[in-house]
């Protein structure tokens, strides 16, 4: 499963948000409020309920439900919203959270959020699709500061159409695939630490503006990442016959 497979996923996994017996603008507020989640907001009325909560739901499995209020309390904005204090309870049901349209400005922002995770833990192993080497130059310093970083070991991966920088503390991955091409992605595995786990994956698509694809902090779909990432692009874990031994899938996939 490519990581467009992955992005495709999420696309189809929308939940629905239902604002039952709405006082004045909230259900339109709350669209606003969570316009870059790949979330449906509805209203709905109710003789038996009270105003201004709202349910989340997939389909007809129900997932939490929550005072308005709640959810449009001020908070301090952290661009492009990796906090998840920010949208609790409901951002813990939102394991992959769909963005579209994401700039480069966008893309660079919310990368920070990730590798500033990595750099405050110091370990474990963080994962960068540039997409070209042109990008990976421009973050290169950037790049040699975090490989050189306690026990954190750095992979970056790159499409080969241009001079690529050398990586002195890091490890380059070069790659000529259509997926590193196309693909913008950081993954951190949170040095095996579940709470600390955490990814953005994104692809530029022809006939879409900007970037598409998500985030998470959900550990198995990070942990499918990793996997992924280092048996498609460093070394094929093998059964043994020379095929490529089957991944776990991501739980919002399984």
């Amino acid at each position: 499963m490519s990581l467009g497979d992955l992005i495709d996923g999420v696309v189809a996994s929308e939940k629905t948000l239902t604002v039952f017996n709405p006082v004045g603008d909230v259900t339109d507020r709350l669209a606003a409020h969570f316009s870059d989640r790949n979330i449906s907001v509805t209203s709905a009325r109710s003789p038996h309920g009270p105003s201004n909560y709202a349910v989340l739901s997939t389909g007809e499995t129900f997932h939490t439900a929550v005072a308005v209020d709640e959810l449009l309390e001020p908070s301090e904005q952290v661009e492009p919203g990796f906090e998840r204090q920010q949208y609790a309870p409901v951002l813990d049901h939102l394991d992959e959270t769909l963005f579209t349209s994401y700039d480069r400005d966008k893309m660079l922002a919310a990368t920070r959020e990730i590798e500033d995770r990595a750099w405050r833990v110091g370990a474990g192993h963080l994962y960068s699709g540039f997409q070209t080497g042109d990008n990976l130059r421009s973050q290169q310093t950037a790049y040699e500061r975090l490989g050189s970083r306690g026990d954190l070991s750095v992979h970056a991966y790159v499409y080969p159409s241009e001079r690529v920088p050398q990586a002195d503390s890091f490890q380059l991955h070069l790659a000529r695939t259509e997926e590193i091409r196309n693909s913008w992605f950081v993954v951190y595995d949170g040095n095996g630490i579940n709470d600390y786990k955490c990814a953005l994956v994104a692809e530029e698509r022809p006939q879409e503006a900007g970037f598409t694809g998500f985030w998470t902090y959900d550990p198995s779909t990070v942990d499918y990442l990793v996997t992924y990432l280092q048996t498609t692009y460093a070394s094929i874990e093998s059964d043994g016959t020379g095929r490529r031994t089957p991944l776990p899938f991501p739980r919002y996939l399984a």
